[in-house]
This record gives structure tokens, C-alpha cells and sequence, in this order.
């Protein structure tokens, strides 16, 4: 019977810096975790490195051998929420390359829908629907995080324009969607959609809807019946 040879010293010594690295990711992943839950509990000034270390069951040290602040933490919560909302909206657009009202209705909805199921998303990102920068957040990663929830409303200011609006036109649609999905969203994470007895969801439906019958009124390309078609 033939013997397995043992692994050799460089091999070894290659696999070590692996294991190290996965260990690592590891616990950066359990600190956000647990500074995910803090941040939740007590909001973005209530939070410091020694609650997060706390509730992680690691010493303030360990914490601060991966992010040099609470902010730092915030920050990297923050982009994987954003890269998470990019995909999404990433993957509703994809079926839909061909088509300028398909791609209007699905990267809209695809960001209506991730912050839908996911308010604790929508209060992460707070500060920066509200243009606030946490104390300790650099100008350039402030903005970073701003450009990649732009990125997330890009395919629709570009299908606007596909179908006949102007730049200056789509950008002013865009924000304005932008402002209706939060309030809207509020009003229905917070309960007080229901003293006017609407859905977030039909209210969002007639919406689009509308913004659909612009975009129409300013382009030669028919509005077609894929969710979006202009009021009759």
C-alpha cells in the first residue's frame, strides 16, 4: 500500500496565511454583527467601541485592530448595505437590457423593494438620506458611500433619458423618486401609513405610474405594458 507523503514545509507555511486570513474575516464579520445590533439598539450617538466590544464578547483592543472608530464600524456596515442594494438592483435590470421602460420599472422597484424588506437597511442609512455626516467620518468616504447610493439610482435616471427625457430632466425625476420612496417607506416602517389607510406598496405602483407617463410625453418610444404604463 502506497503512503501518503506528508505535506511539505512550504506547503504548510502557504496554508498558514490562509487559515489566518479566514480566522480573521471571521471575527471583522462578528464585530459588525454585533455592532449592527448595537447601532440598532441605540442609534449612531448612543454607541461607542466599548458597547460594540461588549456585545461581541471581545476587549475595545481587539475591536480597535480592525476599524480605528465607531464610524469606521458605521462606514463598513453602511457599504455592505449599499453593495448589497446595488446587486439587487443590479440583478432586476439585468433580464431587461434591451428595453428602457422594463428597466425603468425593474431598477425602481428593485430599490422601493430592497429597502421594503429591509428597514433596519433604511435606518443604517439615515444619515445619509437626511445629508448628515457622523462626527469622524472622512469628506471622501462621506462621499464614497454617497456615490454607490447614487450608482443604486443610475439605471433609472438612464432609462429616463433613453426614452426622451433630458439629463436635467431625468436627474430632477430621479430625486424625486428618491424623496417619495423614503417618505413613503417611513410612513410605512413607522406604522403611520395606516391613518390614511393607503399601502406603501399601491401608493408606490401609481407613482411609477406616473413617472412613467412623463417619460413617455417626452420621447417618441411608446410606453409599453410592463408595470409602467402611462394612466389612462
Amino acid at each position: 500500500m502506497s503512503r501518503i507523503a506528508p505535506a511539505s514545509k512550504n506547503t504548510a507555511q502557504s496554508i498558514r496565511p490562509a487559515r489566518q486570513k479566514t480566522l480573521s474575516d471571521a471575527r471583522r464579520q462578528h464585530v459588525l454583527d454585533s455592532a449592527r445590533a448595537v447601532f440598532f439598539e441605540l442609534g449612531l450617538e448612543g454607541t461607542s467601541i466599548r458597547e460594540i466590544a461588549k456585545h461581541a464578547g471581545y476587549t475595545p483592543g481587539a475591536i480597535y485592530s480592525y476599524f480605528t472608530s465607531k464610524e469606521d464600524v458605521y462606514a463598513a456596515l453602511l457599504g455592505e448595505s449599499l453593495e448589497r442594494l446595488n446587486e439587487a438592483v443590479r440583478i432586476a435590470v439585468g433580464p431587461a437590457t434591451g428595453k428602457p421602460d422594463q428597466r425603468l420599472a425593474a431598477a425602481a422597484k428593485a430599490f422601493f423593494q430592497f429597502y421594503a424588506d429591509n428597514p433596519r437597511d433604511l435606518d443604517l442609512g439615515f444619515y445619509l438620506f437626511q445629508g448628515m455626516q457622523p462626527r469622524g467620518l472622512t469628506a471622501e468616504l462621506n462621499e464614497q458611500l454617497n456615490k454607490r447610493l447614487r450608482d443604486s439610482l443610475a439605471p433609472v435616471e438612464t432609462a429616463l433619458q433613453e426614452l426622451g427625457m433630458t439629463q436635467a430632466m431625468a436627474l430632477a425625476e430621479v430625486t424625486a423618486l428618491f424623496a417619495h420612496v423614503v417618505g413613503l417607506l417611513v410612513l410605512s416602517h413607522t406604522g403611520r401609513i395606516r391613518m390614511f389607510r393607503q399601502q406603501s406598496s399601491d401608493l408606490f405602483a401609481a407613482y411609477l405610474q406616473q413617472l412613467a407617463a412623463r417619460a413617455a410625453s417626452h420621447g417618441s418610444e411608446p410606453i409599453r405594458q410592463h408595470g409602467v404604463s402611462p394612466a389612462r
